[in-house]
């Protein structure tokens, strides 16, 4: 129930009014300390015979310490929210906001990192000295067309797993709406012409995951118009793009390339799409205008001209696609599993399943998505991820089917009963 408050006044209260302190997240011991022989066992002088066991065993500190269930989500502040490069500073609310969700959602505990650093090299130099210390990374906020070199940088140098969630958080959650989407529309996957407006981190990453989900052809439109391999695109990542889409070899701009499209998805700035765009669209077009606050083309104005589905960033309208719905199984699956890395393959595993948890009878133009408080999405995308990471050998451990399912559904419900401790402090 609302308490009258805007949301402006809430979200500042959120991490301001807490039981004690200020900021959304603590950090708590997993050990009750009695006396003086459990301070002794869980400091000094014990922590001495872990260090020697390690010395001799490295290969058990996962089982000495909160590595494998520890993420650090890190920022340079780049790429905060909608709002530009705002800094390391500004940025660490919306990286305490990720911990929150990471921990009540999937039991992954988190240290927010919000870098003051300059260029890439100093990025990816402070990720890697501090990889003894976490589990996985969780790239936030981290603008493009930096974020890609950091992005492959990591993973070739990171023994364990990372993502750029505003790259492939993202993207999977707008492949597993599209897929819905075209069940809507009784449209073809292999048939369809999808244009991307936006091409930064979450537009690449969406073009590559709707080439693995099979779409027929994809155009990518930028700043500059539809990317086309002869126009020699400014930034390599562009260059690659534009060599991999537009197979019809359009040239033009934002207009040209909706003409006749199937879908619309874009992941850049308000107001670019009109009605009239959408009206020159296929029969059943599809508008995803996902810019936050405001979308490419606000989703009432989109139907008026003829959308027969649409989805946006927003709450307040139907198949509002979020990050919340895929990030934490993401990590969750590839933690389980000791994944080397997180796989496109993986990414669109978890799609496939997000998309599926819409009973068939229940799928619509205005119901694409599961709800993030749906307690089955997490498990089951979880259980998802890993499977899809042992079958293409990235899993350095193999459990027993359903185990990650269940790891989930047990550290959710441990979250739960901790949390309920704090209704009586807040």
């Amino acid at each position: 129930m609302s308490s009258g408050k805007s949301l402006a006044e809430r979200a500042l209260a959120f991490g301001r009014d807490v039981y004690y302190g200020h900021g959304k997240i603590e950090i708590l011991p997993k050990v009750l300390v009695r006396g003086m022989d459990d301070l002794a066992a869980a400091y000094t002088p014990g922590v001495g015979h872990v260090v020697r066991h390690l010395l001799e065993h490295p290969e058990e500190l996962s089982q000495q310490s909160a590595k494998d269930n520890l993420v650090a989500i890190v920022t340079d502040g780049t790429a905060v929210l909608g709002l530009g490069n705002a800094g390391p500073h500004a940025a660490v609310p919306v990286m305490e906001g990720k911990a929150t969700m990471f921990k009540m959602l999937v039991g992954i505990d988190c240290m927010p990192l919000c870098l003051k650093t300059s260029g890439e090299d100093a990025f990816v130099d402070a990720v890697n000295a501090l990889e003894p210390s976490f589990g996985g990374f969780n790239l936030e906020d981290v603008a493009a067309p930096s974020c890609f070199n950091i992005m492959k940088r990591l993973e070739q140098s990171l023994p364990v797993p990372v993502i750029h969630d505003d790259q492939y958080g993202t993207a999977t959650v707008i492949t597993a709406a599209l897929s819905n989407a075209l069940r809507v529309t009784g449209k073809s996957v292999g048939d369809v012409r999808v244009v991307v407006n936006g091409i930064g981190a979450a537009g690449a990453a969406t073009i590559d995951m709707l080439e693995g989900l099979g779409i027929g052809e994809i155009t990518a439109v930028d700043k500059q118009g539809i990317l086309h391999p002869d126009d020699n695109p400014a930034h390599a990542h562009w260059r690659d793009i534009a060599e991999r889409t537009n197979q019809s070899r359009l040239r033009g701009d934002l207009t040209t390339a909706m003409a006749g499209a199937d879908a619309f998805v874009g992941v850049s700035v308000a107001g670019i799409v009109s009605p009239s765009m959408v009206r020159s669209m296929a029969r059943d077009p599809i508008v995803f205008g996902l810019a936050n606050p405001e979308p490419e083309i606000m989703p009432d104005d989109a139907v008026a001209a003829g959308a027969a589905v649409t989805a946006s960033g927003r709450f307040d309208f139907p198949n509002h696609c979020n990050n919340v719905l895929a990030f934490p199984s993401l990590m969750r699956g590839a933690l389980d599993v000791k994944a080397k890395r997180i796989s496109r393959e993986m990414c669109l595993a978890a799609a496939r399943k997000i998309a599926g948890l819409v009973p068939e009878d229940q799928v619509s133009a205005t119901n694409l998505l599961p709800s993030p408080l749906d307690d089955d999405l997490y498990p089951e995308v979880s259980e998802a991820v890993a499977q899809a990471a042992t079958r293409e050998d990235l899993a350095r451990v193999v459990v027993p089917e359903r185990a990650v399912a269940e790891n989930t559904r047990r550290l959710r419900n441990l979250v739960a009963r901790r949390l309920n401790d704090l209704k009586e402090l807040s």
